[in-house]
């Protein structure tokens, strides 16, 4: 091997130095290049995409603000920072919310309680100027118990029912990919709440949100929940500021956050006189047949069955007498009911309802008895 300056002999095989290190400036060059093109490329084109999609939100923020001055003219003196107008989209006001306490059964006890405890200090805090320091509404309120059983639709309810504004948040809502970001959107939150009292801030699924603390969470995480922790302590309000949490794993949260949620309701499944009001008040506009439909029956063996349960039932049994309906008088090929085609023959315009029957006991029965079959298959383990 000869060796000099700038090349090396290998005999047959020659290398030039100079040559090679030319070779892998140019690559470097070349990647550097790629790099920072597509490095400029890519913020071109999320700033583009941030730039759309701002002056979409942009949009919806100040038609939403807009309809909120027009229902309540004191809110045009409020200033928002561009945090709370971003919370505004999840704002709901009392007038778009069509649940009521008339349309939940079976938990009549703990409406009234709610109406006590929670709905009076909140929109009515005079009548209670007496002990005023004492009977304030709840800072927190948390409804527990398993899925289907109605947390959601008490707490729209109760929105509706004290006429306050209605802020629904998820967790979309607060996280943010840049660090710090959450920390202000939650603390808009507060303000935002603050500015609009009476309002209620709801956050379904809580645990999600404020389970257990650890040493093992993140950093973002844990710097999240002390500082809704703080805000939640330091509210300045006069009681028209409530946080109100649904879960269906109230050992999950935190015991901090549970201290600031005094006000507990459990939510349990329905019992016979529950599921009987609950049924009645779904089924008062159906067509029920007066001597083959049995409501205490359909009580009896609907033990167990949530609120929402009950309501698929309900909306399953009424499809089945549509279905044989549509079985006898449907014609596939034509597209027409038979009652149509009879209706073109006769040149008759008469509008009657169709002679779907009417709701039966057995229609109840044979989907019960279906998922009962369902349920009831043993497992088979592979080995």
């Amino acid at each position: 091997m000869v060796f000099n300056r700038f090349k090396l002999d290998f005999g047959k095989f020659k290398i030039d130095i100079k040559l090679l290190g030319d070779i892998f400036i140019l690559a470097g060059a070349g990647l550097s290049v790629y790099y920072i093109l597509n490095t400029i490329i890519n913020d071109y084109l999320d700033q583009s995409i941030k730039n759309s999609s701002s002056k979409d939100s942009d949009k919806k923020i100040k038609t939403v603000l807009k309809k909120l001055q027009i229902a309540n003219p004191s809110l045009k003196k409020l200033d928002f920072n561009q945090y709370e107008k971003n919370l505004l989209s999840s704002l709901v006001t009392p007038d778009e919310i069509n649940i009521t306490f008339e349309d939940i059964g079976g938990l009549q006890n703990i409406i009234d309680e709610i109406r006590e405890a929670v709905i009076l200090p909140l929109t009515k805090p005079e009548i209670f100027s007496v002990h005023s320091n004492l009977i304030q509404s709840p800072k927190g309120v948390l409804f527990y118990g398993p899925p289907g059983c109605g947390k959601t639709m008490l707490a729209k309810a109760i929105a509706k029912e004290s006429g306050a504004f209605f802020l629904s948040i998820r967790m979309s809502t607060i996280m943010d990919k840049w660090y710090g970001e959450s920390n202000k959107i939650t603390d808009a939150i507060f303000s935002l709440a603050n500015k609009l009292q009476p309002c209620i801030v709801f956050i379904d699924e809580i645990d999600s949100f404020l389970r257990d603390r650890s040493s093992t969470d993140h950093e973002v995480s844990a710097m999240l929940k002390a500082e809704f922790m703080t805000l939640w302590d330091g509210l300045k309000s006069n009681g028209q500021i409530m946080i109100l949490g649904a879960t269906n794993r109230k050992n999950d949260i935190d015991e901090a956050f549970l201290r600031r949620m005094p006000k507990t309701f459990p939510i349990g499944k329905p019992n016979y006189e529950q599921r009987k009001q609950i049924l009645s008040k779904i089924l008062n506009d159906a067509k029920l047949d007066q001597d083959e439909f049995n409501l205490n029956y359909i009580v009896e063996i609907t033990k167990d069955y949530s609120g929402s349960d009950l309501r698929e039932l309900c909306r399953e049994a009424a499809i089945i007498p549509v279905r044989e309906y549509i079985k006898e008088n449907y014609n596939y090929k034509s597209g027409k009911l038979k009652k149509d085609d009879d209706d073109d023959d006769d040149d008759n315009d008469d509008d009657d309802e169709l002679p779907v029957r009417s709701l039966r006991t057995s229609d109840f029965v044979k989907l019960i008895s279906n998922n009962i079959n369902v349920n009831s298959i043993p497992s088979i383990a592979l080995d």
